[in-house]
């Protein structure tokens, strides 16, 4: 076996390795079971109503939460933009009820709303609440909570050029506004103030809150993406769901916690694939952010809690805070960044090779600009990432040439050292060096295209661009498998494809992995085969084992193989042309169908 050789089957077997340990060592588990949506909060008080944690100062404080007959009694303040559908509920005056109206649940065209927050009592409550931790001078009913009766004081349905305001007056001198105001797209602006009319001075610290009763129930739970908490506190720090009760009990809390103090310009929230949520206090300003786990209720909870504040009589105070709640759109998110949020872009999981899944991801956005379609745009990402490698490939394949150029020498070499493997070696190193020739150089490319691969996998999992991003007839969603089959005739029947991760799946593949299984064997045949059985069979194997384990990888990266393979088996012919050794690709595609002819036997 020559070093051509061993490389290339180096290179496949480590291309085959990677690929094996992502779909077994570490495959998909099963969906996460529902979560009761009525749950209650931490404890429950003497009318067995749950109630919720807040954020705490000098000593542990309780605020009721409200129960779900009583929220869906209370008087709503309607959300309405073009992105968002919605209502504040007057009763805590929580953001819990937002539709994102760009999106729907499937393809189909009548299929729900993405429904993102939720109130108590529906079956995954997800919400935003907002109030004042009571500290010196005031009590915990004596400031606005989760169960507060606000009246709506000013506008009528919140829109991106008509806030709303609520106010409570607490009947001992304090009187509490907050305006609440949404931009374009996705992000909620929330300003507290309190004014004392009292005779003493009162000292409290507003806070914000997202709480999530239970997992998600779409919970997708793969390795190669992150979902649960993410948190900017001087670092990107990334906590998966089963990873949240490990956090250390905090001895306040008595629950799991994870704490950051005085951090300026960051932000904590919760994220999902496609969606996210996250609090953002104001610039500059330096906060408190923690998340926390309530075991006996399965809830998650983070909290902003900004600086105590001491207002003095007649004195007023007022505070802002901010609260994403939308998709993780990469222009949208960007401009958010560019704005003032520090780091924001980095809340779309990126990966390890964050080096390359953003550059990757940036040239896809720019090409899909300028095209309007993702798999075309994806076959330009190809040729652009081609063009960029293109001088290595040259220098790989006339490499590659003049070792089937070499090969009659090696064979004399081979014949003159026998059985010394030692001599064999020598000489061959010394033709190499002579001629000029690098035998690694055949498989470099084949190396470079791993982690690129990967990442072009991650961008086209991870990024919402990608999801039911269309391409031509029944590829109508390049985030998902390949929906055509044999069973609907690849596309020309209704029928829906096997569900994905079944047998039937990987055994009835569709059209696109039998493009890149024919794409890789076609490539093949630009050399002869081998004349080693095992490394025949190999060889032989190699693209329809590639096809079956490809069958149920998402569409577009699927798309983006079978465009590299044929712009790779282009390059690699034409430059073979051109060192003078003429490819016989008919005739190693015949040789290939005939039989090998035993050995007789002696």
């Amino acid at each position: 076996m020559d070093d051509q050789n061993k490389n290339l089957i180096l290179a496949t077997a480590l291309s085959f390795a990677v690929i094996l340990v992502w779909f077994v060592a570490f495959p998909p588990p099963d969906p996460a079971t529902p979560i009761d949506g009525t749950s209650g909060v931490q404890t429950q008080n003497a009318a067995g109503e749950p109630v919720a944690a807040t954020p705490t100062l000098d000593a542990p404080v309780t605020v009721q939460t409200a129960v779900p007959t009583a929220l869906a009694e209370a008087p709503r303040a309607a959300i309405e933009t073009d992105r968002l559908t919605g209502s504040i509920s007057l009763l805590g005056g929580r953001i819990d009820e937002l539709k994102l109206n760009d999106y729907r649940e499937t393809l189909d065209e009548n299929a729900d709303i993405v429904t993102l927050l939720s109130p108590v009592g529906s079956e995954a409550p997800y919400y935003a609440l907002f109030g004042w931790a009571a500290s010196t001078g005031v009590t915990p009913d004596s400031v606005p909570g989760p169960d507060t009766s606000w009246s709506l004081a000013d506008g009528d349905i919140l829109r991106p050029d008509s806030p709303i305001t609520l106010s409570w007056n607490n009947g001992s001198g304090l009187v509490f506004n907050r305006t609440y105001t949404v931009d374009e797209d996705f992000m909620f602006t929330i300003t507290q103030t309190v004014q004392n009319n009292g005779d003493t001075d009162v000292s409290m610290a507003p806070y914000g809150i997202l709480a999530r009763h239970g997992e998600p129930k779409d919970l997708k739970g793969f390795f190669v993406l992150h979902e649960g908490l993410v948190t900017m506190a001087d670092e990107l720090i990334e906590t998966d769901w089963d990873n949240i009760p490990d956090f250390d009990v905090h001895p306040k809390e008595g629950v799991p916690a994870d704490r950051y103090e005085d951090i300026q310009n960051g932000w904590i929230g919760i994220t999902d694939h496609y969606w996210m949520t996250t609090l953002i206090p104001a610039k500059d300003v330096p906060a408190r952010l923690t998340a926390k786990y309530y075991p006996r209720t399965d809830i998650y909870q983070t909290e902003t809690v900004l600086p105590k504040v001491t207002i003095a009589p007649g004195a007023t105070s007022s505070n802002t805070m901010r609260v994403f709640a939308g998709a993780k759109e990469w222009e949208t998110i960007r401009a958010y960044q560019e704005e003032d949020v520090t780091s924001y872009i980095d809340s779309i999981d990126w990966g390890w090779f964050f080096f390359l899944t953003k550059p990757i991801f940036w040239l896809l956005h720019e090409i899909n600009k300028l095209i309007g379609n993702m798999g075309w745009s994806i076959i330009g990402l190809t040729l652009i990432i081609k063009a960029v490698l293109f001088p290595l490939a040259y220098k790989s394949y006339v490499s590659m040439a003049k070792m089937k150029e070499l090969q009659p020498q090696m064979e004399k070499l081979k014949e003159a050292a026998g059985d010394d493997r030692q001599k064999m070696q020598q000489g061959m190193m010394e033709l190499y060096k002579k001629e000029k020739v690098n035998p690694a150089a055949g498989c470099l490319p084949i190396l470079l295209q791993i982690p690129i691969f990967f990442s072009l996998y991650k961008v086209i999992f991870v990024t919402i661009e990608l999801r039911h991003a269309p391409w031509l007839g029944p590829f109508q969603d390049l985030s998902a498998p390949d929906p055509t089959t044999l069973l609907n005739l690849f596309g020309l029947l209704p029928n829906n494809a096997p569900e994905a991760g079944s047998i039937m799946a990987l055994v009835f593949i569709g059209i696109l992995p039998l493009l890149l299984g024919i794409s890789m064997w076609m490539q093949q045949k630009l050399n002869p085969a081998p004349t080693d059985p095992t490394q025949q069979m190999i060889f032989a194997w190699m693209p329809w084992v590639f096809m079956f384990m490809l069958g149920s990888f998402a569409s577009g990266l699927v798309v983006y193989w079978i465009a590299n393979n044929t712009i790779t088996f282009t390059q690699q012919y034409l430059i073979m042309r051109s060192q003078g050794y003429k490819p016989d690709v008919f005739g190693n595609i015949l040789k290939s169908f005939k039989r090998t002819p035993k050995p007789d036997a002696k």
